[in-house]
């Protein structure tokens, strides 16, 4: 069957080890380790899979125990993916570090991720997606291409600018339908795209998280309307998100009641869960933000990235008793 998602982006092996409270520079501490498959595309991918979507994978690999643990992974799930092997990379790692609070702090090595190339994604990997969603954790001129790919093949182009990068080319936005940031992106976002001004021979000041959190609606849609994206999406978490759409903003809550064990992939639960969600509910693009936060709540209830992504059986289970 054709796939009904399309997720373009990073495999990386996920290395986790968690402590009582993150070490101090210079310092050690006791915790525990597991490892698991993780990187933010190939999390997004999980989650809509696991959520109903039939889904299609698309990132590079090296030749290393990574890489079979990767593809023996999405067997296992019966997800699909094309797992392009780059001789000379080594799959991609992420070492996390996880504290008691569920708080985590991530660095990455995209390694093949890093080299996924235009070559790699053709024309017959997108024919009959209805959505399709790229992130930051590739290479970026992969992005540009496959938007451009998917609106020849007609379907709704999902970018998540995570994370945030320097060399990030603000042209992709004009190939986005929908753009999910979260709030320390959102704010990078605005900070580079808006004009400077200058006030009194003062330049203006940054916008910041603070500033975003003081916003009234109206004035968050203003901001929002100022991307140039049809649909914006802020995800804001325990606040849930605010949907930017050019007649019309929803603030919606997070679920109440959750008991948060790992945040780590939170926000690649939304973004899989939302895709999901445009398929199950006909494009409705608030059922499906609704649903991605549905996901992402469901998420942090687990230990993990991709392991920690709701099925759809869950999902439904956990919606009877809201």
């Amino acid at each position: 069957m054709k796939p009904q998602v399309v997720v373009v982006g990073s495999f990386v092996q996920d290395l986790c080890w968690r402590c009582a409270e993150f070490p101090q520079a210079g310092e050690t501490v006791i915790g525990t380790f597991v490892t698991g498959p993780g990187g933010k595309g190939s999390n997004q991918a999980v989650a809509a899979g696991r959520a109903g979507a039939h889904t299609l994978f698309i990132g590079a690999v090296g030749r290393d125990v990574f890489a079979e643990s990767a593809k023996k992974f999405y067997r296992a799930e019966r997800i699909g993916a094309r797992f392009v092997e780059k001789p000379g990379h080594a799959t991609g790692t992420a070492a996390i570090l996880l504290n008691a609070s569920a708080q985590n702090e991530i660095v990455v090595a995209l390694g093949a991720s890093a080299q996924l190339q235009p070559r790699d994604v053709t024309a017959s990997h997108l024919r009959g997606a209805r959505v399709v969603v790229c992130q930051h954790e590739a290479n970026l001129p992969i992005n540009a291409h496959v938007f451009r790919l998917a609106r020849r093949a007609g379907a709704l182009t999902v970018l998540n600018p995570a994370p945030m990068r320097r060399d990030f080319a603000p042209a992709i936005l004009r190939l986005t339908d929908v753009l999910i940031p979260n709030e320390t992106e959102f704010v990078a976002l605005v900070n580079l795209l808006r004009r400077p001004k200058k006030s009194g021979g003062r330049k203006q000041p940054a916008f910041t998280e603070a500033a975003l959190h003081a916003l009234p609606p109206k004035e968050l849609q203003r901001v929002c309307r100022a991307l140039g994206v049809p649909t914006v999406i802020v995800t804001l978490g325990r606040r849930g998100c605010f949907v930017s759409q050019a007649d019309r903003f929803t603030a919606i809550a997070a679920h109440r009641g959750i008991k948060v064990v790992d945040t780590t992939g939170a926000g690649d639960a939304f973004v899989g869960g939302f895709a999901a969600g445009l398929v199950r509910f006909n494009g409705d693009l608030l059922a499906a933000a609704r649903h991605g936060n549905t996901v992402a709540a469901l998420s942090v209830t687990k230990f993990g990235t991709a392991p920690s992504m709701p099925t759809r059986r869950e999902i439904e289970r956990f919606l009877r008793t809201r």
